[in-house]
């Protein structure tokens, strides 16, 4: 007899799984780009959100669709009934090629990264390089990285209980952390003099070099003022993406049909109260420039430092090893179903479809880690996430008109949950996805045009997989 998934994961562990694979590093970095980009205190609360309510909505969304197909894979899954396997394929290669991989190399970086301020050996800096070939150069916090890929890759794979536990725990304690540091923010650090002078003029936006001694470059009007939002929201989609990541276990969520849903509520709308009260506390405490030019876009470090002091720096360098840890182990813990679910299609390696003795996708997991672990070597990781920022958004519009598709294909299907707001909110979504992505095009096709091709890459490989399966079908193979 076949193994099956075993629904092991109740409302709250599924919920960690949303807030953890959600909050990584990027709140603590990328609003220095943000306020870069748009260069006011308004504008950038105004792009946290308008990403907040993107990914709520898009969340809030997928809810009716994980109500409808409570299976491993989730939005592979999602693609496939509303589309055909092709388009499926197109999500679920760019997934494993760089979307999932790209992201678990990129937090794990981030986890060695921060411990350098506690092991001076593993910064990133030319002395501290194993050894170099061409541009090409190996650091130990590459090497560390890797090993707490590994490491939380071997936890999974002895039941999705371990990884539940590991999820649960440190995203608990992440939380704990960041309320704190709002907290602590507002209480001990927060100047009034700092706050009114953010918010004067709060509404120009402005584009900031990246040297204080500079200032700021003319205002951004028309057009300009759209391509710079776009610009922004790079870094806060990257921040607020993976919260889907709790449609892949569907098999393994209790009662999925109503879990899956409000755990996407109930996840999504945590992180963007706590990022846009994160924000609101870094304009209380560093005046603007500050936050623009932080030393490595560390923005939170530098608040930190005003906060707490010299100690600050080390309070900051736990809270985003932490974060970063929890949030690998679901990125780890999620992906492997969708590989799992396109390998019982026929389109994906055949052993990744199968599962070990703790009913879990064993191959599928060290299959991953092979590839973010090669991601993490290759230091292309961050170019490869800029990339597909453009791709993921195109994948969730699509996703989400798939909900109207199916309503019209499939009318008496049961829908234990539904939409909601439809179609108002879904359509919303649409319409500010594709202009998000239109605007990369335009303003940041550097963004674009390369992940596009890495998605494209695809169509090939689609019918290479099934031409195999026809032939191991005819048992040619």
């Amino acid at each position: 007899m076949e193994k099956q998934f075993k629904p092991t994961l109740g409302l709250f562990d599924a919920t960690m799984i949303v807030a953890g694979s959600m909050i990584g590093s990027g709140i603590f970095i990328v609003s220095a780009d943000i306020t870069r980009n748009v260069g006011s205190a308004g504008w950038l609360i105004a792009v946290w959100l308008i990403t907040g309510f993107m990914t709520l909505t898009a969340a809030v969304s997928y809810g009716e669709l994980s109500s409808m197909y409570p299976k491993a894979g989730g939005q592979y899954v999602y693609l496939r009934q509303s589309y055909n396997p092709l388009v499926a394929f197109l999500y679920g290669w760019s997934f494993f090629a760089v979307i999932q991989t790209g992201t678990i190399a990129a937090v794990g970086v981030a986890f060695s990264k921060f411990a350098g301020y506690f092991f001076p050996v593993l910064d990133m800096k030319p002395e501290n390089a194993l050894f170099s070939i061409s541009s090409l150069s190996i650091y130990p916090a590459q090497l560390l990285a890797i090993g707490t890929i590994v490491l939380l890759t071997y936890i999974n794979t002895r039941g999705v209980k371990e990884g539940k536990l590991i999820q649960t725990t440190f995203t608990v304690t992440k939380l704990l952390s960041l309320f704190g540091l709002i907290l602590f923010g507002f209480l001990l650090a927060a100047k009034g003099e700092v706050w009114q002078a953010n918010w004067t003029d709060a509404w120009t936006m402005k584009k900031m070099t990246a040297d204080a001694e500079t200032g700021f470059i003319v205002p951004l009007l028309g057009a300009a003022a759209f391509g710079a939002v776009a610009a922004a929201m790079v870094g806060s989609i990257f921040s607020s993406d993976a919260w889907n990541n709790v449609t892949f276990i569907a098999g393994e969520i209790k009662q999925p049909q109503k879990n899956i849903g409000l755990s996407l509520f109930f996840g999504t709308l945590l992180v963007t109260l706590i990022y846009v009260a994160a924000n609101l506390m870094y304009l209380a405490v560093l005046p603007l420039d500050q936050i623009a030019n932080a030393p490595s876009d560390r923005v939170a470090v530098a608040a930190s430092q005003v906060i707490f002091g010299d100690v600050g720096t080390y309070v900051i360098a736990v809270m985003i090893m932490i974060s970063t840890f929890g949030c690998n182990n679901g990125l780890i813990l999620a992906g492997a179903r969708v590989y799992y679910t396109m390998a019982k299609d026929g389109l994906f390696f055949k052993k990744a479809g199968t599962l070990n003795q703790f009913a879990v996708p064993e191959w599928a997991l060290w299959a991953q880690c092979v590839v973010a672990s090669l991601l993490c070597l290759s230091g292309r990781y961050g170019d490869l996430l800029d990339m597909v920022s453009f791709v993921v958004v195109i994948f969730y519009v699509l996703t989400i008109l798939g909900i109207f598709l199916l309503r019209r294909k499939y009318p008496n299907a049961e829908r234990p949950y539904k939409a909601f707001g439809y179609p108002v909110l879904p359509a919303i979504y649409m319409i500010m996805g594709l202009s998000f992505c239109t605007l990369l095009i335009i303003y940041k096709s550097e963004y674009t045009w390369p992940g596009l091709l890495i998605t494209l890459l695809g169509i090939p490989l689609y019918y290479l997989a099934l031409k195999n399966k026809s032939q191991k079908d005819d048992g040619v193979v």
